[in-house]
């Protein structure tokens, strides 16, 4: 199949597509007598997979990784399980950092009357 159809079934822009085969992301696809690229349903599972990896927070390197284990039947599940604790451990530090943010964010605007005043207290903290 060309990369429209492919594109619509995955969900994915066809630049995207192109982008991904040309990283090395996805398994090259093989390539018309007139030089069209040809996609099969290998192609299909790959692209869904990086999709729905980085959806999941997954770098392209990490989506890389995951086609090469999911296109290798001598992988383990340990593996996979580890790359995705990693990625977990950083989401959790990711979110903590956040609700550090939102704790300060959330001191400003108590402390801010907002009114038509010079005096700010936010600028007074930002400026310490």
């Amino acid at each position: 199949m060309n990369i429209g159809a492919i594109a619509k079934l995955t969900g994915l822009s066809s630049k995207s597509i192109r982008m991904y085969e040309e990283k090395g992301i996805i398994s090259p696809p093989n390539r018309s007598e007139s030089g069209y690229r040809e996609y099969s349903d290998k192609h299909i599972q790959e692209l869904n997979l990086v999709s729905r990896a980085k959806n999941a927070g997954f770098s392209l390197q990490e989506c890389k990784e995951f086609v090469h284990l999911a296109g290798n039947p001598n992988r383990k599940s340990s593996e996979v399980k580890a790359r995705a604790m990693d990625k977990l451990e950083e989401v959790e530090q990711k979110i903590a950092h956040l609700l550090e943010i939102k704790k300060q964010l959330e001191s400003w605007v108590s402390a801010c009357p907002g009114n038509a005043k010079s005096h700010c207290p936010i600028i007074d903290d930002l400026t310490k």
